[in-house]
């Protein structure tokens, strides 16, 4: 069964999304799904609903926050933790 444009498009940017957390085992951990899952969504075999782009959006905020605040210690020379 050959998949619509739209789910490939769902399941290419899940592909990417997993890139930026880190690979399968980050993105695990980050949406709390078994590492088999994961790749059974990044592969096809299972669909990528709007439920799971939805907790992805959320994950991937909560990672802008925490990389934003590491940078900013960063930028402050290591002040306080």
């Amino acid at each position: 069964m050959k998949a619509s444009r739209t789910e490939q498009d769902q399941r290419d940017h899940f592909a990417h999304c997993i890139q930026v957390f880190g690979g399968i085992p980050a993105t695990s951990r980050r949406l709390g799904i078994d590492e088999r899952a994961i790749r059974r969504f990044a592969n096809g075999e299972l669909p990528v609903s709007t439920n799971l782009l939805e907790d992805t959006a959320k994950a991937l905020g909560q990672l802008v926050t925490e990389a934003t605040a590491a940078q900013a210690r960063i930028a402050a020379g290591f002040g306080d933790h």
